[in-house]
């Protein structure tokens, strides 16, 4: 099978990770390949952040958590038994927004493309770590941080700056199994 096919077919959503930092070379080689994805007018409308520090991810947890359990609540008369599963997470794990994931990369962009050229890159990257053995996972919850001061400043966020992702990345604890997918809808013309 090609490799690329491979690397889609093979990721997969981590969200457990051992402690094992990333090298460089490779935390930089993902980033290249975010970096390499297609964008419109070429305008690579991005920038990575990323985050290794113990504290730096206490305080981006202290910021997603509550915004988080917020919006579950939302979920609790709509699918109960999801809901469920999630407040048994929060219950759970230490970190049930990133994961205690070793690295969090921060895709930021800016400017008129950036809704449309930033989740490519995001996925350039997550398809890398794949490929490179890593484990990764995109985030929604972990995104919502802009409006805490302390961490707009340890993202160096500005006006007009959105967060893409996170992406979790790690050495994954275990692989988690292919989720059903339904056959995709197509129309020949």
């Amino acid at each position: 099978m090609n490799h690329v096919i491979k690397a889609i077919k093979a990721r997969r959503s981590v969200r457990a990770y051992e402690t094992k930092a990333i090298p460089r070379d490779v935390l930089s080689a993902i980033i290249e390949a975010g970096n390499e994805a297609p964008s419109a007018m070429n305008s690579q409308p991005w920038r990575f952040v990323v985050v290794e520090d113990k504290e730096a991810k206490k305080k981006l947890l202290a910021a997603a958590l509550p915004k988080a359990k917020m919006i579950t609540e939302k979920v609790k008369d709509v699918d109960p038994e999801r809901y469920e599963a999630i407040k048994k997470r929060y219950a759970e794990l230490p970190d049930p927004v990133y994961y205690s994931a070793p690295t969090v990369v921060f895709v930021i962009g800016s400017g008129m493309y950036a809704d449309h050229s930033c989740p490519m890159a995001c996925e350039n990257m997550m398809l890398a770590a794949t490929s490179l053995g890593l484990g990764s996972c995109w985030v929604g919850f972990g995104a919502m941080v802009a409006d805490a001061p302390d961490v707009r400043g340890l993202l160096e966020l500005k006006e007009g700056d959105a967060i893409f992702g996170p992406i979790l990345l790690g050495y994954p604890k275990a692989h988690p199994p292919r989720p059903p997918k339904k056959d995709p809808k197509v129309k020949w013309i």
